[in-house]
């Protein structure tokens, strides 16, 4: 299973803001309910990462996975909350979730790694 889950998630952000100049009425609100949605309220926005990522996995969505899996590590989700996440989906989905599941993972294991290279060549 050998993706390269960062490039997926730059070309993901890429092609959606092409597709926005094409319909930025649509796009704008889009992006207005994800601002909203995706904001702290009763639930962290961490948390509301956590559950798009295990709605992503169920249904089977890669472009979702990837781009949920790195906003989760961005708003502060820790390894173990992800794999958490990723067992709920899989208990919730059966068996295509176990693959979506594995791919949310390797794209959890490259993010990992994409941000700990950061921190090293940063110093």
């Amino acid at each position: 299973m050998t993706k390269n889950y960062s490039a997926i998630y730059e070309q993901m952000r890429n092609t959606i803001g092409i597709y926005a100049k094409e319909n930025p009425e649509l796009m704008t609100a889009f992006s207005k309910v994800h601002q909203i949605g995706s904001k702290d309220g009763e639930l962290k926005s961490k948390y509301k990462e956590l559950i798009a990522l295990g709605i992503s996995i169920n249904t089977q969505c890669e472009g979702c996975i990837t781009m949920h899996i790195h906003d989760a590590i961005e708003k502060g989700a820790t390894h173990n909350e992800i794999v958490d996440t990723i067992g709920t989906a899989i208990y919730m989905g059966g068996g295509p979730s176990v693959v979506h599941g594995a791919k949310a993972y390797a794209a959890l294991l490259e993010f990992e790694t994409l941000k700990s290279e950061i921190l090293i060549s940063s110093n």
